[in-house]
């Protein structure tokens, strides 16, 4: 029997009008320190984002959400916050904000492969 891991993550959610709390969940970032994973997965169904608002900037966001990989990745491309330690990038990422791209509550479980757990838990909440 393979040993489960403890992990934590978080959704990501656009939230295109901050003052009406209404959000689109797009992506999951997951933390596994006991396999030193850390990594995000994201989608824009930019139909849905626009039933929200038709005054959203698509390539702003989809910026946005590339710096989340590139913070996810640990390399110069993510920036002061990419060369932190793993478990202080997660927190950074999952840090509570008041911007349109915002992430959920952390949440732990345990899982034997945090990439299957990764892809599971985006079916799940945001496909």
């Amino acid at each position: 029997m393979q040993e489960k891991h403890l992990f934590e993550y978080a959704v990501i959610r656009v939230m295109p009008r901050v003052e009406r709390e209404e959000f689109l969940n797009v992506g999951v970032i997951l933390y596994c320190a006991g396999r030193g994973f850390l990594q995000t997965k994201y989608t824009l169904n930019e139909a849905r984002l626009r039933a929200f608002s038709t005054e959203l900037d698509t390539p702003e966001l989809h910026e946005r959400l590339r710096t989340f990989e590139r913070i996810c990745a640990g390399r110069k491309e993510g920036g002061v916050i990419g060369q932190l330690p793993v478990a202080s990038r997660f927190r950074w990422l999952t840090s509570t904000r008041s911007t349109i791209v915002q992430t959920s509550p952390v949440h732990p479980g345990l899982c034997q492969d945090p990439t299957e757990t990764l892809a599971r838990l985006f079916a799940q909440m945001v496909e």
